[in-house]
């Protein structure tokens, strides 16, 4: 910007001198005298510098305009966005199947999100436990032609969800894992994680070392179906922990499967029994499961032989903390991970935030989230809830 502003100033130098030497015309000698020649230089000299100021003052005034704007910007992209309450917002909350207290607790939720928000509540559709993977394929593909905005899963399909979960997205609809997420991440904008699910491993690590003491023992794993990646994901965590020096004492001499059906839960816990007789402890990551196997030590007299502990509901347990079948065990509030997954949706399907990492909301009475990477998976986005509580004799009762 310099050159054009003195290239001016050389102009204003110039017609300067031509005045002086017009003035100097009637004189017979055409050099003009020295002393004007110096006075008309210094006047170009000083107007050229007051120039260059002017021009140094204006790019300093643009680079701080430009700065204020910039940190503008960046503070902007870190507050936390409250979202506008009353858009129009139509979804599904599918669980893995109904008949389930948890799930019904994570709906729960989610309806009173829905009602401060000011928007329409969730449908609550759901397969019946026999047909759980077929079931929720087939529901998240009819959500493609329906023109719901969201499906809010806790997927029990594995990555055999991905074909359903892709046309679905295709059609404009988006779809957020809570729960149980799809191990690959494709087709998901963000999943809702309960807890980090490599910290789930360490506390079914605690449970078990406390219920069994130093001594250690035979253990076993009541899990709920094959393909549900929480499941599989909790019980990678715990097997990891367990490989380390601290729990040499502790054997995991099976993993077997109840599908999250209390009748075959019971059977599978029974068999346990059958097949291994030393066995100290059932370790069941499922609320179906923990309390199917508690039931089946409790009716078989084995509550002092076999304790079982794992993830389980307060008061579907009491009865069998009270008796010592379970001593311990944990879980989280489904009642907020419904709630702060409808939030985290609403945001989303009404384009108020987007996925990405960094992204911060207010989810109600939950407070701020954000966010992350998950780094229990190769990818994926996730919000973290938490926190866990550990349920004994001195606490089941608050």
């Amino acid at each position: 910007m310099r050159t054009p502003i003195r290239f001016g100033a050389m102009i204003i130098a110039l017609s300067l001198a031509a005045a002086g030497g017009g003035s100097a015309g009637a004189s017979t000698d055409t050099t003009p005298p020295e002393e004007d020649v110096e006075t008309t230089a210094a006047a170009a000299e000083t107007t050229a510098a007051a120039a260059d100021d002017t021009a140094a003052d204006d790019t300093a005034a643009d680079d701080t305009a430009a700065a204020g704007t910039a940190a503008a910007g960046t503070a902007a992209a870190g507050d936390a966005v409250t979202f506008e309450t009353g858009l129009d917002f139509t979804s599904i909350l599918l669980p893995k199947f109904t008949g389930i207290a948890v799930f019904d607790q994570a709906n729960e939720g989610a309806q009173e999100a829905a009602a401060e928000l000011g928007t329409d509540p969730a449908e609550f559709l759901g397969p019946t436990a026999d047909n759980s993977v077929a079931g929720q394929i087939e529901i998240v593909t009819n959500a493609a032609t329906q023109g719901v905005d969201a499906v809010m899963m806790s997927n029990n399909a594995g990555d055999q969800i991905e074909p359903a979960v892709q046309a679905a997205v295709d059609a404009g609809v988006e779809v957020v894992t809570w729960d149980s997420p799809i191990p690959s991440g494709e087709g998901e904008s963000l999943f809702v994680a309960q807890v980090d699910f490599d910290e789930t491993g360490q506390v079914m690590a605690d449970m078990t070392t406390s219920i069994l003491g130093d001594e250690g023992g035979q253990i076993a794993i009541l899990s709920a179906s094959p393909d549900a990646a929480n499941q599989n994901a909790w019980i990678a965590a715990f097997e990891e922990v367990l490989a380390g020096s601290d729990y040499e004492n502790i054997e995991l001499v099976d993993t077997v499967y109840g599908n999250d059906e209390s009748e075959e839960s019971y059977n599978q816990a029974l068999a346990l029994v059958d097949q291994y007789p030393d066995l100290d402890l059932i370790m069941s990551p499922t609320t179906v499961g923990i309390a199917a196997a508690a039931k089946a030590m409790q009716d078989e007299g084995l509550c002092d032989q076999v304790r079982v502990s794992g993830l389980g509901l307060p008061d579907e347990m009491r009865e069998y903390n009270e008796s010592g079948c379970a001593p311990e065990f944990a879980l989280w509030s489904f009642v907020d991970l419904g709630y702060l997954t409808y939030y985290a949706t609403y945001g989303l399907a009404t384009d108020q935030i987007e996925a990405a990492e960094g992204v911060t909301f207010e989810a109600g009475r939950m407070g701020t989230y954000s966010i992350e990477v998950d780094p229990t998976r190769d990818n994926g986005l996730r919000v973290l809830m938490g926190p866990f509580t550990v349920y004994t004799a001195e606490n089941i009762g608050e």
